[in-house]
C-alpha cells in the first residue's frame, strides 16, 4: 500500500507550509503566499485527480458520474466561487470572478482541446508511419457536444444583458443535473482505464483501495478549501505588488494552477494512442464550466451579500464575449465529430495571439474572428447540427459495433 500511495506521500508534504499559515494565522508577503498556497492547491490538485480516477473501480452507473463530475471542478471552482461570495460585499471583486471563469474557459478550449489533438496526431502518424490529419469520436461523444451547444449558445445572454442573473444561475444548475442524469443511464459497464498512480491505488486489495481513496479525498479536499481563499487574496495583492494587472494574474495563473491535473491526465491518455478518450474528458469538463460553474456563481454572490443578479462592466462583458465566441468555433469545429489538425492549430493560434493583441479593440476583433470561422464551419457541418442539438433528449441507444469510429483518419 505505502509503494502506491508513494507519490501522494511525496505531494502532501508540499501543502503542510500553507496548511500551517492557515492554521496559525499568519499572512506572508503577497508574492510568497502565491507560491505557498498556489502549490498546495496543485499538489491536492493531483492527489484529488488520482483519488477520483481510482475511486471509478468501487464506484459504478449514476453515482459515479455524479460524484467524480463534483469532485472534478472542486479546485477551479473553490477559488472562483470565493471571488463571487466575496463580490457580494466587496464590488471590486466581482471582476475577478468574471476572470477566472473566462480564463479557465479559454485556456480548457484554446490550449487544452487543440494539445491533445496534435499530440493525438504525431503519436498515430509515428506509430502508423502515415500523416493522421484527423482525431475522430465516437458517435456517443455527440451528447456531450450537444450539452456543451445548447449551455454555450444561452451563453451569450451574458454579455447580451451584461449581467449573470440568479434566474439563469438556477436554470443552469437544472441543466447541470439534467446532464447528470442522462450521462447516468447513458452510462457503460467498461473496465476504467486508468493510468499512473491512479491506476496502482485501483489495483490495492479493496478495504486498502477505499480507505486509501477516502482519506485522499479528505485531505486534498482539506487542503483546497483551507487555502482557495489566501491563494485567491494573494493574487490581488501581488498582482499590486508586482505592478501587473490583477485581473490578468487572476484570469491566467489561478486556472493554470487548478487545471494542471486534469490537462495532464488528458495528455498522457493522447500520449497513450487514447486520443478520443482525452478529448472526451475536456469535452466534458467544458459542459461542467458553462452549466455548474456559471450556475454558482450569482448563487455564491448572493450568498456573500450581493443582489439577485451579478454586473459585469465593460471589460468583463468583452472577456465572455470572446469565451463565448471561441466556444462556438470549438463546438462548430466538432459537430461531425471529427477534429482535423487544421483546427487545432487555428484554436492554439488565436489562443497565443490574444496576449499579443490586448486591449478592447484586441477582444472584440477576436471575437469577430472566432465568430466568422464558427458560422463557417458550422456551415460546412449543418447537416450534423440537428442531430447534436437533439442528441440530450434522446434515448440513448445501446451501442453497436458500427456504431464505433476508429479515434483517427489517415491523410
Amino acid at each position: 500500500m505505502v509503494r502506491a500511495l508513494r507519490p501522494v506521500l511525496l505531494l502532501l508534504p508540499v501543502a503542510v507550509p500553507a496548511v500551517v499559515l492557515r492554521l496559525t494565522g499568519t499572512h506572508p508577503p503577497a508574492l510568497a503566499s502565491i507560491l505557498v498556497f498556489g502549490l498546495a492547491v496543485v499538489a491536492a490538485s493531483f492527489v484529488l485527480a488520482w483519488a477520483a480516477e481510482a475511486a471509478e473501480v468501487d464506484i459504478s452507473g449514476g453515482l459515479a458520474i455524479a460524484l467524480l463530475a463534483i469532485i472534478a471542478v472542486l479546485p477551479e471552482y473553490a477559488v472562483d466561487l470565493y471571488f463571487a461570495h466575496k463580490a457580494g460585499s466587496n464590488p471590486d471583486y466581482v471582476q475577478y470572478a468574471a476572470a477566472n471563469m473566462t480564463g479557465s474557459n479559454r485556456l480548457l478550449l484554446g490550449l487544452g482541446w487543440s494539445s491533445v489533438v496534435l499530440i493525438s496526431l504525431y503519436v498515430a502518424s509515428r506509430r502508423t508511419g502515415v500523416s493522421i490529419r484527423e482525431l475522430v469520436l465516437e458517435s456517443g461523444y455527440r451528447r456531450e457536444l450537444g450539452f456543451l451547444a445548447i449551455a454555450g449558445v444561452v451563453a451569450f445572454v451574458i454579455p447580451v444583458t451584461g449581467e449573470i442573473h440568479l434566474l439563469l444561475g438556477i436554470a443552469l444548475l437544472g441543466f447541470f443535473a439534467y446532464y447528470l442524469y442522462r450521462a447516468a443511464v447513458s452510462g457503460h459497464d467498461d473496465d476504467p482505464d486508468l493510468i499512473g498512480p491512479s491506476a496502482r491505488i485501483g489495483g490495492l486489495p479493496t478495504r486498502q483501495r477505499r480507505i486509501a481513496v477516502i482519506g485522499m479525498f479528505v485531505v486534498s479536499a482539506g487542503i483546497i478549501l483551507a487555502s482557495a481563499e489566501p491563494f485567491a487574496d494573494s493574487l490581488v495583492e501581488g498582482g499590486q505588488a508586482l505592478g501587473i494587472d490583477q485581473f490578468l494574474l487572476v484570469q491566467w495563473l489561478a486556472p493554470l494552477a487548478s487545471e494542471a491535473p486534469e490537462f495532464i491526465i488528458a495528455i498522457l491518455f493522447a500520449w497513450r494512442g487514447k486520443g478520443a478518450a482525452a478529448l472526451g474528458l475536456l469535452i466534458s469538463a467544458k459542459v461542467n464550466q458553462w452549466t455548474l460553474l456559471i450556475g454558482s456563481l450569482p448563487i455564491a454572490y448572493g450568498l456573500g451579500g450581493g443582489p439577485a443578479a451579478l454586473h459585469l462592466d465593460g471589460r468583463q462583458i468583452e472577456e465572455f464575449l470572446l469565451t463565448a465566441t471561441q466556444t462556438l468555433l470549438g463546438i462548430a469545429v466538432l459537430l461531425s465529430l471529427r477534429f482535423p489538425r487544421w483546427a487545432a492549430w487555428t484554436l492554439l493560434a488565436l489562443f497565443a495571439i490574444q496576449f499579443a493583441v490586448p486591449g478592447q479593440t484586441g477582444r472584440y476583433i477576436l471575437s469577430a474572428i472566432y465568430l466568422v470561422l464558427a458560422i463557417i464551419a458550422t456551415t460546412r457541418n449543418r447537416h450534423h447540427l440537428a442531430a447534436t442539438l437533439r442528441a440530450p433528449f434522446r434515448k440513448p441507444a445501446v451501442p453497436t459495433p458500427a456504431d464505433r469510429t476508429p479515434d483517427l483518419v489517415d491523410a
